[in-house]
């Protein structure tokens, strides 16, 4: 914080902006943190917030598990060496500018994965056997939510990218409530701004008229109270909330039209609606909206092109095997666009990392209270290779060893148990095919 104020009243952390559209429909707007929320060494909040089970008034952890699908190309994600001056990959270099926040690991078993990708993700998410029509048990995202979520809004949020409409419920979504209860991911921006707004006016849509219309006066009467901090980070958030405005009503309108399974899957403008994405995820996290969250950039054996990186001659996932379809006999060159997607899906990921870490929050930022978990089904694609998997994790600088490449011998199990236990303290029983903890990415 640049300065910390011991004589002030202090704010609810659940300070909400409400008011009401034109057409009378209830609008409500979070507010981000402010100093006037924390303890006088910023380390808590001061009015009497329960955001933990012990309700303590400390910052609660957030969890974002977020998603690529098709695997990877190991030679161009993976470094050779461990340790903090491991090598900066292809697929790795969107995170240079963030080695010191994120975690890299290897080595991971996928139990229970199979040469299918619906299989695979099965296991990765539930960490059981594929069964029927889908998993036999909830996805470690809504475990976890239903231990820390409570206290929220919104319990959990499943958010998308791609509109892909192949495949059934197993290649289109990656949590699940139980067996035969997927929850899809919102992939329509401007649908995820009207669930966290509350907002149904169409107005708003047509670029008529701004949301922050409604909740003028309360935003008013709360800034009177404010230090002149606390006012100035209010008004940069509600003008990132104009933006982001902004930003959904200048997508074309066919951004939101699925492609039938029979036609090509290419990209429309998704680079774009990725971030429109991140940084609404971003502001339920750092509003208090939510606390869980799934993210899905892409769909599990996914078919898309991507025209934006030259690449359509073949389809994402015809790249990941030597089957003819993608360019060059030998496969090379299909993993070098492989590898060339790969980079386009950890550049989403950074761009998610940065926007955290730029938000403060008492004496440090919302990134370092969350943990961010990047997981694919598969390590090596082609072969559709279950062991020696890779993560990557962000944030929690309290409780991650970051800046590292790390080799561990464990299961995704053991990593999800990890997580939940000693990084959430969500205080889970246990995972099915965890056995232990991976003390080797604790500090």
């Amino acid at each position: 914080m640049s300065q910390v104020i011991t004589k002030r009243r202090r704010l609810s952390r659940r300070v909400f902006l409400k008011g009401l559209t034109a057409a009378h429909a209830p609008i409500v707007v979070g507010v981000p943190p402010l100093i006037s929320m924390f303890n006088s060494t910023g380390t808590a909040y001061a009015a009497g917030t329960k955001v933990t089970s012990k309700g303590n008034g400390a910052i609660g952890k957030r969890y974002v598990l977020w998603f690529n699908g098709n695997g990877i190309p190991e030679r161009y994600w993976i470094p050779t060496k461990q340790g903090a001056d491991y090598e900066i990959t292809p697929c790795l270099s969107p995170i240079a500018r963030l080695r010191d926040d994120v975690l890299v690991l290897s080595g991971l078993d996928n139990t229970h994965g199979g040469s299918g990708h619906p299989q695979s993700l099965c296991a990765l998410m539930t960490c059981t056997r594929l069964t029927g029509n889908g998993p036999s048990a909830p996805s470690i995202d809504q475990i976890i939510a239903h231990k820390i979520g409570d206290t929220s809004r919104f319990r959990s949020l499943q958010i998308g990218v791609s509109q892909e409409s192949f495949g059934g419920a197993l290649q289109k979504n990656m949590t699940w409530a139980g067996p035969n209860r997927p929850l899809p991911p919102e992939e329509i921006p401007h649908r995820l701004f009207e669930r966290l707004f509350g907002v149904k006016d169409q107005g708003w849509i047509d670029n008529k008229r701004t949301i922050l219309d409604a909740i003028r006066s309360d935003a008013a009467l709360l800034r009177k109270n404010l230090p002149k901090e606390d006012s100035v980070r209010l008004d940069e958030h509600l003008s990132s909330i104009r933006d982001l405005e902004r930003s959904i009503v200048s997508l074309p309108p066919e951004y939101q039209k699925v492609a039938k399974p029979e036609q090509d899957f290419d990209m429309k403008d998704w680079p774009r609606i990725a971030k429109i994405q991140s940084d609404l995820l971003a502001y339920a996290l750092a509003t208090g909206q939510t606390r869980v969250a799934s993210y899905m950039l892409t769909k599990c054996q996914g078919l898309a092109r991507f025209p934006w990186l030259g690449h359509t001659a073949a389809r994402h996932h015809d790249y990941t095997h030597k089957d003819g379809k993608a360019p060059g006999s030998t496969g090379m060159e299909g993993q070098r666009i492989l590898r060339d997607i790969c980079r386009w899906h950890v550049e989403e990921f950074a761009y998610f990392i940065g926007k955290l870490k730029s938000i403060p929050e008492g004496d440090s930022t919302v990134l370092d209270n969350s943990v961010l978990v990047f997981v694919h089904e598969h390590a090596e694609a082609g072969p559709h290779k279950t062991s020696g998997m890779i993560a990557l994790v962000a944030g929690s600088k309290d409780k991650l060893a970051l800046g590292r490449h790390t080799k561990i011998a464990g299961t995704i199990g053991d990593l999800h148990l990890t997580v939940a236990n000693n990084i959430l303290e969500a205080r889970l029983d246990g995972v099915p095919t965890a056995s232990r903890r991976l003390t080797e990415i604790l500090v």
